[in-house]
């Protein structure tokens, strides 16, 4: 089983794409196992853009993160590695590089307001999803489609 932290940035939410985001991950054969509508403070911004901090793009990355409402969300697969299939169905960091086809390369035209945040390794995902999780917060349910995908 492996597991992927993503986040839908208040520009989905602004432009009321949350569904079909989650629409996307689900039709790739995800298991939605954590999910939630939060405000970010800018500790937490700042906890998750660490790696970042220092950057000339860091202030504008926070900023943007805490200016509205996120949904956060855990995406699981029992087979395969979770973070590359996330990853693929979201595309390239940059919208000009994003496939059309992907999250990114259908919804977002510009890289300081990327619309969804997806980890970039496993390591990546579970920092993550412990940032923004409590362990009770992740329900890994018996999905009875599974054979399928």
């Amino acid at each position: 089983m492996t597991r992927c932290f993503a986040m839908c940035k208040p520009g989905v939410l602004n432009r009321r794409l949350v569904g079909q985001v989650i629409t996307r991950l689900e039709n790739k054969g995800l298991k939605l196992v954590g999910l939630k509508l939060m405000n970010i403070s800018k500790e937490l911004a700042s906890k998750h853009y660490a790696e970042h901090q220092g950057k000339p793009f860091y202030d504008e990355l926070v900023s943007y993160i805490t200016s509205a409402p996120v949904v956060a969300m855990v995406w699981q697969m029992d087979n395969d590695d979770c973070v590359t299939l996330v990853r693929k169905v979201v595309g390239a960091t940059k919208p000009s590089e994003a496939a059309p086809g992907t999250i990114r390369g259908d919804f977002c035209s510009h890289t300081s307001h990327n619309i969804i945040h997806a980890s970039d390794s496993d390591a990546s995902a579970e920092r993550e999803i412990n940032l923004f999780f409590k362990p009770e917060e992740i329900i890994d349910w018996k999905d009875e489609a599974e054979c399928w995908f």
